[in-house]
């Protein structure tokens, strides 16, 4: 639990340099007052193309924002697309990405 959602981190054992020091997020879920929200790190920038065509051909609504999927119910969701997403992205490319974003 990070800020009060469920989420699949990178633990601070395996990178420790995070720009506010907590845990380096890959995906997390959250219940919001109208709609639940699915954040996944691995689908921002470069690959948010790629997602939302995925999403697209289900036939779905896709509501998303920068890296965060906003839907109402387990059924406007699929599951496999999602999955597909999270796999995709190694742990070496989620820390790149996180360097590149925070280069100094």
């Amino acid at each position: 639990m990070q800020y009060g959602m469920i989420g699949y981190h990178v633990p601070l054992e395996r990178f420790p340099d995070t720009y506010n020091g907590q845990p380096l997020a890959a995906a997390a879920l959250a219940s919001q007052k109208r709609h639940m929200a699915l954040y996944l790190m691995g689908v921002y920038g470069d690959e948010d193309s790629r997602f939302r065509e995925q999403w697209q051909a289900t036939g779905k609504k896709l509501d998303m924002g920068k890296s965060c999927v906003r839907f109402r119910r387990l059924d406007d969701v699929p599951l496999e697309v999602v999955g597909e997403a999270i796999a995709r992205t190694s742990v070496e490319e989620l820390i790149a990405a996180h360097e590149r974003a925070h280069a100094r």
